[in-house]
């Protein structure tokens, strides 16, 4: 039977969809920066590159997306390009505006990896949802999914962990088995919720 034809997400919902999702996630970085754990996808890139120089995380992010802007202009769409674009741009700025108004003087590390995967999971969820991401690695899972059926995921899993090779190295043992669990928990998020063909309009 085929399912009726879903309405398409109004301008605001995805507007929306973009600070509510965005906010999700600097809130779940906030938690891991303060327990130092490092992150997968383009975030756990800027993460390492912030801690081994010393620049401005934010800027970082953003910077290291402008690549993968191409491949989501012309594997996505320009609607999806846009708000990827708008997503990275408030999270930047959340990112650095975040710690001014939260500020935690204590965080277990396990607590701040679990709570913080959960609620990067559901931020990306949300705009996943409405055909955006955060860009960079992000879009390439989204983008795979989308043509060629492999769950968006597992895809990101794979990629967290040879970025989490990585922060073994630069960051050190612990704090990247904290990552693997953050990871773990981000990505059944996704994984559970976002399978292609199981919800109406996705």
């Amino acid at each position: 039977m085929t399912p009726p034809p879903t309405a398409p997400h109004h301008p605001y919902e995805d507007v929306l969809a973009v600070l509510i999702g965005s906010t999700l996630v600097a809130v779940g970085v906030l938690l891991f920066r303060t327990a130092d754990i490092p992150m997968g996808g383009t975030v756990g890139v800027a993460y390492l590159a912030h801690y081994a120089s010393g620049l401005n995380f934010g800027t970082l992010f953003f910077a290291f997306n402008l690549p993968f802007y191409v491949l989501a202009w012309r594997g996505m769409g320009r609607a999806f390009t846009l708000k990827t674009f708008a997503s990275v741009a408030t999270l930047s700025v959340l990112s650095e505006w975040l710690p001014q108004l939260i500020h935690i003087d204590r965080m277990n590390g396990i607590f701040a990896a679990v709570v913080g995967g959960l609620l990067v999971g559901n931020g990306l969820l949300v705009l996943i949802r409405h055909r955006a991401s955060l860009g960079g690695l992000g879009v390439l899972a989204v983008y795979l999914q989308e043509t060629r059926g492999w769950r968006a995921g597992t895809v990101q899993m794979l990629m967290d962990l040879v970025i989490l090779g990585a922060a073994t190295v630069i960051i050190g043992l612990q704090a990247a088995a904290l990552s693997v669990l953050a990871s773990a928990a981000l990505n059944m998020v996704i994984g559970v919720n976002h399978r292609r063909g199981r919800y109406l309009g996705c």
